[in-house]
């Protein structure tokens, strides 16, 4: 049985061990990056090939890869100290006032300016929104290496007066409906503010923003970004097969268990059943050619009738 046991026992650690890759997976994938934060990454490093003997202060325009057409970047190189004391009258539809700093500190900075366009309701979904403007994107990194991929955004706050986000290509609003500033976070959270003259929004911190508008009919499907349907089968594929595979290892235990308590028990039965056959010994004897058993000991000595005769 202590055998039986260990067996046992080898085959949930094998088991385990070979599930355990799968769970990394599901785990790893569960972790990764969402598509608009995987779309800041990707911008930031086409935004950072534009530059080509770069002077500070001048807006260099970069290009994207063809699936991502429709998108328009822009990339601008400032000192932190100049950022600070003069700001930057225009950069496309944003104005920075002075006063805006980063957090880390850097000595160079740059701005990548996005204009998301026709993409911008799928990578900025919005439930029950329709969007009047593209969604615009203003994002600070580090500039001492213009060959850097995949950086960490700077955090860049206005301290004095707020930053401001003039639309030019702006929708009309739906007869009775009040158009709203939103703005996305780099974690994904949106908030709304009101739309001042001249469509314009303001905000004291980098992120994403768009004027929008209540909706009444259910907003459009959007759609699927190319390979994420194939990942998302992917995963429902492993974590289909971690439920069978667990589901089967169940079973077989389950089996194996109840087939050693069958065993077990028969076992004790027949035992039980040998010890009931099993009595004393009775002598056996030859008569002619056959065995049967004989008493060694009379109670009774026979005697003979004669002897009790008169």
């Amino acid at each position: 049985m202590g055998l039986l046991l260990q067996s046992l026992s080898m085959i949930i650690l094998l088991m385990w061990f070979f599930c355990l890759p799968a769970l990394r997976a599901q785990s790893t994938n569960g972790s990764s990056l969402s598509p608009a934060r995987a779309l800041d990454a990707l911008l930031q490093a086409y935004a950072y090939k534009a530059f080509h003997r770069p002077k500070t202060g001048i807006p260099y325009e970069g290009a994207v890869p063809s699936n991502l057409t429709g998108i328009n970047i822009t990339a601008l190189r400032l000192r932190s100290g100049s950022l600070f004391r003069y700001g930057v009258a225009k950069y496309n539809e944003f104005h920075i006032p002075k006063g805006v700093s980063e957090q880390p500190y850097v000595k160079r900075l740059v701005l990548v300016y996005q204009n998301l366009g026709n993409r911008s309701a799928t990578y900025y979904q919005l439930s029950g929104y329709t969007y009047l403007t593209p969604v615009l994107g203003l994002l600070a990194y580090n500039a001492s290496n213009l060959l850097a991929t995949d950086l960490p955004e700077l955090n860049i706050t206005a301290t004095r007066d707020p930053i401001s986000i003039r639309f030019s290509d702006v929708k009309s609003a739906p007869d009775g409906a009040v158009a709203k500033c939103v703005q996305f976070d780099l974690y994904g959270q949106h908030s709304f503010s009101n739309v001042s003259s001249n469509n314009q929004c303001s905000t004291i911190q980098h992120g994403h923003f768009s004027i929008v508008v209540e909706s009444i009919a259910p907003p459009p499907i959007s759609p699927t970004p190319s390979g994420e349907g194939k990942k998302n089968n992917s995963k429902v594929g492993i974590i289909v097969g971690s439920v069978l595979g667990g589901l089967a290892l169940l079973m077989i235990l389950t089996f194996l268990v109840l087939w050693v308590q069958k065993f077990k028990h028969r076992k004790k039965v027949q035992q039980m059943e040998r010890a009931a056959d099993v009595g004393e010994a009775l002598h056996m004897t030859t008569v002619g050619n056959t065995k049967a058993p004989a008493a060694t000991v009379t109670r009774t000595q026979p005697v003979l009738e004669t002897e009790y005769a008169p």
